[in-house]
């Protein structure tokens, strides 16, 4: 069921939690599946709902600084300035995990994803938790794994049923999942990019962030950082502007069953849907999943994508279109 996020809704998310249910809730990036992190029976009902494999950690999140101790072990001081500087926030911070702490969550690592969101509804509900000993929520996307990811509490629905309670938070601000950064292996290392950019990072913390293959030891496993993820059913292609120009003249008339996401309206026939892809990276990183979520609940079965510029502002959507057509 989906409620309005009022004061009895949250208290009743929060019990909810600590008895153990998971709920859907709303963040700035995208919706999450959310259960108490220290509960690992809570939390493997996520794996359940999601169909996700239970060695994929998820990320926890909690309602500030102060909850950050209870679960990892060590924060590197370059950590804690990316913490001052972006929390609460979309990025993630992967960092040592005490033993024994959110192990479910961890999917069997010794480290740890957390995340404070900026959104109210998500920290209303994180600070009705922490009387009730939920210390933080185990959130990943929710929706069916590997899939697209939610931007309203209808999407989280449509995916995951009407008995799901559900607090509706409105559409998601950001629309693309948080930054991740591995903070266990001395430098700043990226995971996977979002709406928070390589060049902030490197401001705040005062040092290069580098790419997750730069080290030789290995990354950890994080969310969404599979190769194929975040696909509708429809096949993802991704081309220049002149690419889907000459395709679609090609097919002139045959055309059909076919979706476009491109910044200017190609000529088309009927059987083309065709989205306008916005001009700056923020407002597409909005749109994005509502956009492939649309077109793919048309039945279309292939959906053309122009592949944005291949510059710093634009590397998180360019990183899901890219792992959408995988």
């Amino acid at each position: 069921m989906i409620l309005s996020a009022s004061h009895a809704a949250i208290a009743q998310a929060a019990q909810a939690l600590r008895d153990g249910q998971l709920v859907g809730l709303p963040t700035e990036t995208v919706y999450g599946l959310a259960a108490n992190a220290t509960d690992d029976q809570a939390v493997a009902k996520i794996f359940v709902a999601k169909g996700r494999p239970d060695d994929h950690p998820l990320i926890v999140h909690v309602a500030s600084v102060d909850q950050v101790p209870l679960f990892a072990a060590q924060v590197p001081e370059f950590a804690q300035a990316l913490m001052a500087a972006f929390w609460p926030g979309p990025l993630t911070l992967i960092l040592p995990r005490h033993p024994g702490v959110a192990t479910a969550s961890a999917g069997g690592q010794d480290s740890i994803g957390l995340r404070c969101p900026s959104h109210p509804v998500a920290q209303a509900v994180l600070q009705a938790c922490l009387p009730l000993g939920v210390l933080g929520v185990s959130a990943p996307s929710a929706n069916r794994f590997g899939r697209v990811s939610p931007t309203s509490a209808a999407h989280v629905q449509s995916e995951l049923g009407p008995e799901l309670l559900i607090l509706d938070g409105g559409d998601c601000d950001v629309g693309i999942e948080s930054t991740i950064i591995d903070c266990t292996r001395g430098e700043a290392v990226l995971l996977r990019p979002g709406h928070i950019t390589r060049a902030q990072i490197e401001t705040a913390c005062g040092r290069a962030v580098l790419d997750k293959d730069a080290l030789a030891s290995s990354a950890p496993r994080a969310s969404g950082t599979l190769e194929s993820h975040y696909a509708p059913r429809a096949k993802v292609r991704l081309l220049s502007a002149t690419e889907i120009a000459h395709k679609l003249k090609a097919l002139g008339p045959h055309a059909n069953n076919l979706g476009v996401w491109s910044a200017v309206q190609p000529e088309t026939g009927s059987g083309v849907l065709w989205r306008a892809q916005p001009p700056s990276a923020e407002q597409a990183a909005h749109d994005l999943f509502s956009v492939l979520r649309d077109l793919d609940a048309r039945g279309v079965t292939q959906i053309w994508v122009q592949l944005p510029p291949d510059t710093p502002e634009w590397e998180g959507v360019r990183d899901r279109l890219q792992r959408a057509a995988a």
